[in-house]
This record gives C-alpha cells, structure tokens and sequence, in this order.
C-alpha cells in the first residue's frame, strides 16, 4: 500500500467553476454532480477550494426570518471569492497515497487538488479515496489469509452402491 500513486486513485474529472460563481450555482453544481469539494480556478489558476461544509455554513440559519425569496437573492449575490479557502494545499499525480494521507491529517483537510508541473489542475484525491484503497488493501489480506478450501474425500463405496462425496 506504501507505494501506491496518487495518479491511480485519484478523480480525474474535476468539476471546477470561477471565484465568481455564486453560492446558489455552487451548491446546484455541488449537489448535481454529488460532490463534496469544488476546487475553484480562475483564468486556468488555481485559487482556491470550497467544501460543502463551507457552503453550509454560508447559508442562512433555518431559524432566520427572511423569505426563501431573500434567501435565494442572497445565495444568487454572494460568490465563492468570500467563502473559499485561498491557496489550498495540493499534491502532484506522482506522490504517493501515504503522502497524500499524511498531509490530509498533519492540516486536517479533506480533500487536495492534484496538479502538474505547470499548477494546471488534472484530479482531486479525498479521504474517500483513501477509504478505498485501505479497504481493497484488507479486502486482499483476508483473502490471502483465508485457508484454501479443503478437497473433497470420495467415502469408499459399499457393495451395488455409487461412491459419494463427503465434506469434512
């Protein structure tokens, strides 16, 4: 498991969208596309990441009294740009999934934009990644652990009678 790349667990196609998408698109784009992290570039640079929580908390409180309608032109005013992470932390395609789960835990983060030499980028890997791979990874040691079947003994047969299998 040590020595598994970024590169082969990673998603590849990455939905992004600009600073300048409001929290109403992001969370239709969010919830369309069932994703959790929306890494956010402007002009081909990477900027920034959003998460669903930080969009959550941008929302209004469910105890607040506007209307949904004000509720709805404040989501359609407001941008990205204000609740983003700027900056955030991101990996290359080559490293590998322990570097990737170590940096996730030492900055207690989610999710890491991979990127190419040129910071353009192609993937994302989140813990639900790395949830898969360990459990591929003990799905293969139960199964290389488990004991291989018996074979089948033949009892030996009576007299005018056909030989059967008997399973210990």
């Amino acid at each position: 498991m040590k020595h598994e790349l970024v590169k082969d667990w990673m998603t590849r196609d990455v939905i992004t969208t600009p600073s300048s998408t409001s929290l109403y698109a992001a969370r239709r784009l969010m919830k369309e596309y069932r994703i959790r992290r929306l890494p956010i570039v402007d002009d081909g640079e990477l900027v920034g990441i959003v998460t669903w929580g930080d969009l959550r908390g941008a929302l209004p409180s469910e105890a607040t009294t506007l209307s949904v309608g004000e509720i709805n032109y404040q989501l359609s005013r407001t941008t990205l740009k204000g609740i983003m992470t700027p900056h955030p932390v991101t990996i290359g395609q080559n490293a590998t999934v322990e570097d990737a789960a170590r940096l996730l835990l030492a900055k207690k983060i989610s999710a890491l934009p991979v990127v190419d030499m040129a910071g353009n980028v192609i993937g994302i890997i989140t813990e639900s990644d790395i949830f898969r791979l360990a459990v591929r990874f003990w799905t293969n040691q139960e199964q290389a652990q488990a004991p291989a079947p018996e074979a089948p003994t033949i009892a030996a047969p009576q007299p005018n009678q056909m030989p059967e299998l008997v399973r210990s």
